[in-house]
């Protein structure tokens, strides 16, 4: 009996193998490539690429210069170096670098192998080659390896749609997290079949000694993998907090979701990274995400923010794209029109998901909305036609990409009323959303200019009025009309009374990561109660940290819910005279007062049946 196990279990993995290497000798028109990660030099790691068959005399390879979701130049050929080309025998062949991501190769039919080494962007030594980091890539020899394959992997000019094999080598004790599924995994290596490079590139990997926690949501499994450096985050935690949001999320999308598999790969530093953000990027089947620790209440809200809006890019673009996303050009690409839907409207659901299953209630909802409008009115041009600025956001308006998460998500809400209201409560834009998704799928584009007569065919005529109006043109989104609908006052401006912070103007330490009072001119009398000098240091309110992440809620909501005359005590840090940083507690008593706020959003107590009917349908919510 000993022994039956182990002849059992080899005889099937020799048949397996057999199996693998028969479906490997039909594949002869392939990419197989091999990243060592137990070779690390410099913290570069080597990449080995067995070309498929090529038949001309010159071919081109190609790195990214641009890819899906990050709409901003990345130029990944800047972390190759040491690139070679060789024959079968082992001769080297000429080399041309075109440019930063393109290398011809001559003599290019007698062509078997190319090598070259990558550098990881997480550790760029040059600010102007710092890269938004859940779209990077990270190598730390023995601890972690963040493989975005586009950072590491291109393809030859002509031959995206080349099935690839990718072979990883790995640490011993090493996990790869991924959404893929391995064809053949040891304690060694990981192989894996790809059907053409836009697949390859969608389906990132994190190596490391695991800390992994699988949900099962209905016939969906969701990995969820964190790599924290410190040790004090971990990956079962997390899964409890995004759990409740997922089951949200396939309750919105009507009990089932359209993945198998899931994978969330979550890199968690002690602090900020050297782009300054943080964040998430999204994948068909995935999402890396790089958000610094933090306070466990900020940091669960945050991750189930996140999550829930990287989390519906499993319905767009993954079900519901343009062509240009579709068949995307990663180093000329040309940009959708349709930034609204793939970013915006994502960015709405992520909201509007928490208030319909009741994870958050009404105020809280409202209080998220007026930020998107806020934040788009201060800083974004509302003038400028969406449309427009999706399709040349690459150059001409880079600097309105931003505003996708704050007016696209505000496009997605007024259209969501106006479909409500035109269907007496009973059709929305989720129900939109799964229409559109049963008529296209992943398999089938959409073109780009053809895509509102196609939502005002399969909705009502009056919606095509409205992207005209909205969307194409330059009009101002119509969002007192739209409140007023579902019973919500809306003032552009507000006069309110608030609990002072002191008024000083902050400014922020970037060495030591803390917010610091940088100016006190205009300090108010609560700040001179306090005693707030130049150059101190917030290190808490009332007993809570403050950091730059939380700082606006410590401020906007936990300050405010002191009542007037209430003692307060704030935490600084203060140079003493020999130029040490200590701790000092500034005590002071609240003080209310007058303060002009803008877009303040309230459930009306007037609102009529009408109005309380349409709020109902629209957030499945009673006012």
């Amino acid at each position: 009996m000993t022994l039956k196990t182990p002849l059992l279990f080899l005889f099937i993995l020799g048949l397996f193998c057999s199996g693998y290497a028969q479906q490997q000798d039909t594949i002869t028109n392939r990419y197989t490539v091999r990243i060592d990660l137990t070779e690390v030099r410099d913290d570069k790691v080597p990449v080995s690429l067995q070309a498929p068959p090529i038949t001309q005399s010159e071919i081109t390879y190609i790195m990214p210069k641009i890819v899906p979701g990050t709409y901003s130049v990345s130029d990944f050929g800047r972390f190759v170096t040491d690139f070679k080309a060789y024959t079968i025998t082992g001769d080297t062949l000429a080399v041309t670098q075109l440019d930063t991501n393109r290398w011809q190769i001559s003599n290019a039919s007698s062509l078997d192998r190319i090598t070259y080494w990558v550098d990881d962007t997480f550790d760029a030594q040059r600010r102007e080659e710092v890269l938004f980091e859940p779209g990077g890539t990270n190598i730390e020899e023995n601890l972690n390896f963040l493989l975005n394959p586009f950072g590491f992997i291109g393809y030859f000019d002509g031959m995206k749609q080349v099935p690839y094999q990718l072979n990883i080598t790995k640490p011993e004790g090493f996990y790869g997290s991924t959404s893929l599924q391995a064809v053949v995994s040891t304690d060694t290596s990981d192989h894996y079949l790809l059907p053409n490079y836009m697949e390859l590139a969608d389906s990132p990997l994190m190596y490391n000694r695991p800390d992994t926690t699988v949900l099962e949501l209905g016939d969906t499994e969701v990995l969820v993998s964190v790599y924290s450096p410190s040790g004090r985050v971990t990956s079962g935690p997390i899964a409890a907090n995004v759990k409740s949001i997922l089951e949200a999320q396939r309750s919105y999308l009507g009990g089932t979701l359209p993945v198998e598999k899931y994978a969330f790969l979550i890199y968690v530093p002690e602090r900020v990274g050297k782009s300054g953000s943080y964040g998430a990027l999204e994948h068909s089947y995935s999402s890396v995400y790089f958000l610094p620790e933090m306070p466990e209440e900020q940091f669960s809200s945050t991750i189930r923010d996140v999550a829930a809006h990287e989390f519906f890019h499993i319905v767009t673009p993954l079900s519901i794209h343009s062509e240009e996303i579709g068949n995307f050009d990663f180093i000329n690409p040309q940009m959708s029109k349709h930034l609204w839907l793939y970013e915006g409207v994502t960015e709405y659901f992520a909201s509007h998901v928490q208030v319909y299953e009741d994870l958050i209630d009404l105020n809280e909802y409202l209080q998220k909305v007026r930020e998107n409008i806020v934040t788009s009115r201060a800083y974004y041009n509302d003038t400028l036609p969406f449309t427009e600025m999706s399709a040349n956001v690459l150059e001409e308006y880079e600097d309105q990409y931003g505003n996708v998460y704050q007016k696209g998500a505000l496009i997605g809400l007024v259209l969501d009323v106006r479909l409500r209201e035109l269907s007496g409560g009973t059709y929305g834009l989720r129900n939109l959303m799964l229409d559109l998704a049963k008529t296209y799928g992943k398999e089938n584009a959409f073109k780009d200019e053809e895509l509102f007569d196609k939502i005002a065919a399969l909705t009502y005529p009056e919606i095509r009025a409205f992207f005209s109006k909205y969307v194409e043109g330059a009009e101002s989104l119509p969002l007192d009309e739209t409140f007023r609908k579902v019973g919500i006052r809306y003032e552009p401006t507000a006069t309110q009374q608030i609990i002072s912070y002191g008024d000083f103007t902050p400014g922020f330490d970037e060495e030591a990561n803390i917010i610091i009072i940088a100016e006190t001119d205009e300090m108010d009398a609560f700040g001179k109660e306090m005693g707030f000098r130049e150059g101190d240091q917030l290190l808490a309110l009332n007993g809570t940290e403050i950091t730059p992440l939380n700082i606006r809620e410590v401020i906007g909501e936990q300050l405010q819910q002191v009542q007037p005359g209430e003692r307060i005590t704030i935490t600084v840090g203060r140079e003493n005279a020999s130029g040490k940083i200590r701790k000092k507690k500034l005590r002071g008593r609240a003080i209310s007062r007058e303060r002009q706020s803008l877009h303040v959003l309230e459930p009306d107590p007037n609102a009529t049946p009408e109005q309380k009917a349409l709020l109902a349908a629209w957030l499945n919510n009673e006012a």
